[in-house]
């Protein structure tokens, strides 16, 4: 029998080291080129990297609509895991990746220079969860987390 659950984990695992899969996903500059599928011609990006600090996003996408992203940090454990919770005013379920009231936690793993990347989203309720996956959330973040390992493969961070 399936257990039913509110939580929902993706993970991947970079051919990076930890220290450049923590700094690219803690620096605005590099977080800008990766997060989201609209590209970073059509995202900016705010972090005040502190407990309490504030994560923000803002995408446009192609079709001019303003897509924001906004949570509040709770935790920072450098450079194993922080934690997020997605702002309640959060305008669609999937919160552009944020969704609103769900907590956040990625978990950076070391495995010698690669780096296992752990996303898990707790949702406030089951309702809240398939609502974030009718808007895109999981969809979103699988073809995302595929998007920055390819970036990671190139090279695209490279002197960081």
């Amino acid at each position: 029998m399936p257990l039913i659950t509110n939580e929902l984990r993706m993970s991947r695992i970079y051919n990076a080291p930890r220290s450049l899969v923590w700094k690219v996903w803690t620096d605005p500059d590099h977080l800008r080129e990766w997060w989201g599928p609209f590209g970073p011609e059509h995202t900016t990006c705010a972090l005040d990297f502190r407990v309490g600090g504030e994560f923000s996003v803002m995408m446009k996408a192609r079709g001019g609509e303003s897509v924001p992203a906004r949570a509040e940090i709770l935790e920072i454990v450098e450079p194993e895991r922080i934690v997020y919770e997605g702002a309640a005013d959060a305008p669609t379920a999937c919160g552009a990746g944020l969704p609103p009231r769900a907590r956040v936690t990625v978990l950076f793993e070391a495995l010698q220079e690669k780096t296992r990347l752990t996303v898990e989203t707790q949702f406030p309720d089951m309702d809240a969860l398939e609502a974030a996956n009718a808007a895109g959330y999981e969809t979103s973040w699988n073809k995302t987390l595929d998007e920055l390992g390819e970036r990671l493969e190139r090279g695209a961070f490279d002197g960081d």
